[in-house]
């Protein structure tokens, strides 16, 4: 039996724990209106809130049909204060009769990018852009850095092949098989430099949990050289996309309870299990 005072203690300990957790955000956002650029996020031109959000409101995208562009919300980003780990938890959900690209990439969906670009500059051909998103039912997690092919320690994220270059970290198992909302998590650290022997050293982390669930983990990443020794993380970029001819049929995404941070979030209170 739990006595009462051992429930008072359990109650406090989460009540600490959720302290830790907003003092640690970067930035959060619930989607419960379209009012976002007042909330810190820019590059948007439309946003569409509706009323089916996981607690509350969400932001919705569209594609209406075989291969037409995502409608409804536009990409958008928020820059957040600069940092060598960074956190993501928010929650997902794909319409009914979700279909994929029938390839091994996209969709798309949202990325990470660093201080070593512009506020401005697009996640295709940077210095370092990292990828969380969906791919043929399995969580992927990726990085590509295409503008470093003429740096003097040039790629780190494998060759360029095909226009594009990339390193992929996918879930060993298809989780995304239902209509239902989902907990999406992702940590990424920055690997350290020996910059006296002018080398990499490969100690950065790539995390992602589904639903409170460990699903991937490599701990031995190279995700920059020496050439980039400042490099830190300082910006989001939302950006759904299928690539021309991908778009199986018409379908639409919604995402809410988003928190980026320098530790984890984990889900919502109310999902978590008091052991």
């Amino acid at each position: 039996m739990i006595k009462p005072l051992h429930v008072l203690f359990l109650l406090a300990s989460c009540l600490v724990l959720q302290a830790a957790e907003d003092s640690s955000a970067l930035f959060q956002e619930s989607f419960n209106d379209a009012a976002v650029a007042k909330r810190g996020w820019y590059d948007d031109s439309a946003i569409r809130i509706v009323p089916e959000g996981k607690s509350g409101s969400c932001i919705e995208y569209e594609w209406t049909g075989p291969d037409a562009r995502v409608s409804g919300s536009s990409a958008m980003r928020h820059g957040f204060e600069p940092t060598e780990e960074i956190f993501i938890r928010y929650y997902l959900r794909l319409s009914k009769g979700w279909g994929w690209s029938g390839r091994t990439y996209h969709p798309h969906l949202t990325h990470f990018m660093t201080t070593e670009n512009g506020k401005w500059w697009g996640p295709a051909a940077s210095h370092l852009t990292l990828y969380i998103e969906p791919v043929g039912g399995r969580l992927r997690l990726a990085a590509q850095d295409i503008q470093n092919k003429d740096a003097p320690h040039g790629l780190t994220q494998g060759p360029i092949k095909g226009g594009y270059n990339g390193k992929f970290y996918d879930s060993a198992d298809a989780v995304f098989t239902d209509d239902a909302w989902h907990c999406i998590e992702a940590q990424f650290r920055l690997n350290s430099l020996d910059l006296k022997s002018d080398k990499s050293n490969a100690d950065g982390v790539v995390r992602g949990w589904f639903d409170g669930k460990l699903v991937i983990e490599h701990t031995n990443v190279i995700l920059r050289s020496t050439d980039f020794p400042n490099m830190k993380f300082d910006q989001f970029l939302m950006a759904p996309y299928f690539g021309p001819g991908l778009v199986p049929h018409a379908q639409k995404l919604w995402m809410d309870e988003m928190v980026v941070s320098t530790r984890r979030i984990g889900p919502l209170a109310e999902e978590r299990k008091v052991r």
